[in-house]
């Protein structure tokens, strides 16, 4: 059966995606930071729970040597944070702007590399080729038309073009790489007022990644299948 990498499985998106792909039968490694405390997440059946800070580098490079020689199928930078909520942006914030970035822009980044060995194994293994699926968000683009979250949208937007070009240097490699606004989701993030609930994110955002070929690869996909403009 194919595996999965996901990184922040504890709550919300990331814990109905856990559960959906393992009730599909995948192998599925899920990773949060505190899983003593991630009571839902260690009731799914059959899967395998680690403990990862995605901004401890030296603990995502462990976690690589711990499944080295595992082919994992996708990858699914789930983990992110919203930084300051009240929109402006004042001088004190600039240490969790650099947060932010650090959990939203950079940490997929690292996984992408750490883990790109046991992508290409299930490459190979296959034949079919691999996936990198990363939660961004509509507001990263560029389009977008209004202001304020800037800590958010600027690491948005920058995962956007990192992975946008990490799809350009993998596609030789056969394996397929995205981005994915999931829709303003009523979770801990998105509050109660959002327009929908996290099952249909979750149905949604799998459903474009089960489907996801080398030839969607480089793109920005709403969690309908509907591409996003940069």
């Amino acid at each position: 059966m194919p595996t999965l990498l996901i990184t922040g499985a504890n709550r919300g998106i990331g814990l109905e995606l856990t559960k959906r792909y393992a009730t599909d039968g995948w192998t599925v490694i899920a990773a949060c930071r505190e899983p003593q405390s991630a009571t839902a997440l260690k009731a799914i059946r059959g899967i395998t729970v680690e403990a990862l800070d995605v901004t401890d580098y030296a603990a995502v490079d462990k976690l690589a040597q711990t499944y080295d020689g595992t082919a994992i199928d996708l990858l699914l930078n789930n983990a992110g944070i919203y930084g300051n909520r009240d929109g402006a942006l004042k001088v004190s914030d600039f240490d969790i702007y650099l947060e932010v970035l650090r959990v939203n822009s950079v940490a997929p980044m690292k996984l992408a590399l750490a883990f790109l060995p046991h992508l290409k194994a299930a490459q190979n293994r296959s034949g079919g080729g691999a996936k990198i699926a990363t939660i961004s968000s509509r507001m990263g683009s560029i389009e977008q038309g209004s202001g304020g979250s800037y800590a958010y949208r600027a690491s948005k937007a920058a995962i956007n073009a990192g992975m946008h070009n990490l799809a350009l240097d993998l596609k030789s490699s056969n394996i397929a790489c995205i981005t994915l606004h999931p829709g303003w989701v009523k979770t801990d993030m998105g509050g109660s007022g959002a327009d929908i609930d996290v099952g249909t994110s979750a149905a949604g955002l799998k459903k474009v990644i089960d489907s996801l070929t080398l030839k969607d690869t480089g793109k920005f996909y709403n969690y309908d299948g509907g591409e996003i403009p940069w």
